[in-house]
């Protein structure tokens, strides 16, 4: 026993000395970031390899046809589907962030629920969402299938995630900036609209970055509310997506490479949304700056 409480010292101490569980932490976590970025590289190198060369200008016609499969359509309404979708989500979101972290009682049993209910919903899958969405807008407020009935229904799939990223923005603002306005003699929707929303807007910028991702990659709510014709559409017309309009492509079996090829022009939209959106940020903590 004296022997093997020995040997436990020595183990311990060699690997105090050396800091071997360091070194291994270390090289777990460099392991497991060069296999991120290995697995996403890989994936943005399959999708351009095989998409670039099936690009072609018909792809871009304004009128779809079933010969030229064009995307443009399907690229004017996924920017509709996603203004209209932020627009009817944000404000709801961000103002109902702002009243459970600035207004409301904290750790009241109100507030507890709400914010179970917003962790229930973010786990909901998308074509509950869907048939939702389809029983609610489009059979009972009679919309039909539309592009309004799309938008409120992303709405409401996105609304979860502004409301959180929200709330964590709003409340990793230090509590010194708000006891320093008051002291200047701001009241509370001062301090909150001038002082604490625009700290948070880098964070509040980030939830908009990521429903907007939900948004353009979204297919099974959309197929049972907004429809699949392949046209420029208004708000109370049936269109498809970018996304739907791949996944059209793709499960017919005779447009594949012209879904490789979608596929590549969405990578590209949501980089670009991803970039601009950053950019605003940034140009955002500047002009506080």
């Amino acid at each position: 026993m004296k022997t093997l409480c020995k040997y436990k010292r020595m183990i311990s101490a060699f690997f105090r000395r050396h800091h071997i569980g360091s070194h291994l932490m270390s090289f777990a976590v460099h392991a497991a970031s060069a296999v991120t970025v290995l697995v996403l590289g890989f994936l943005v190198a399959y999708i351009v390899v095989r998409g670039v060369p099936n690009l072609k200008p018909s792809l871009f016609a304004l009128q779809y046809t079933s010969d030229n499969q064009s995307m443009l359509p399907a690229i004017i309404n996924t920017c509709t589907m996603t203004v209209v979708s932020l627009l009817l989500a944000v404000p709801f979101g961000v103002g109902a962030a702002i009243d459970l972290t600035e207004y409301a009682k904290r750790g009241s049993r109100l507030t507890k629920l709400v914010q179970m209910t917003t962790q229930t919903l973010s786990g909901i899958p998308s074509i509950v969402y869907g048939l939702f969405g389809m029983l609610m807008f489009n059979n009972a407020l009679q919309l039909g299938y539309s592009m309004l009935s799309g938008a409120l229904t992303l709405a409401i799939m996105i609304l979860p995630l502004i409301m959180r990223t929200t709330q964590e923005a709003l409340s990793a603002v230090p509590d010194m900036y708000r006891e320093g306005s008051f002291g200047l003699g701001a009241g509370k929707l001062r301090t909150v609209f001038s002082v604490v929303l625009p700290s948070a807007m880098p964070g509040i910028l980030s939830g908009v970055i990521l429903a907007i991702g939900r948004i353009v990659g979204e297919t099974a709510a959309l197929m049972y509310t907004s429809g699949t014709v392949a046209k420029v559409a208004g708000l109370m017309d049936s269109g498809t997506t970018l996304a739907l309009h791949m996944y059209k492509q793709a499960s017919e079996g005779l447009y594949l490479n012209e879904a490789y090829a979608t596929s590549v022009v969405l990578l590209a939209l949501v980089l670009l949304i991803n970039l601009l959106s950053a950019k605003a940020a940034k140009l955002m903590v500047k002009g506080r700056g």
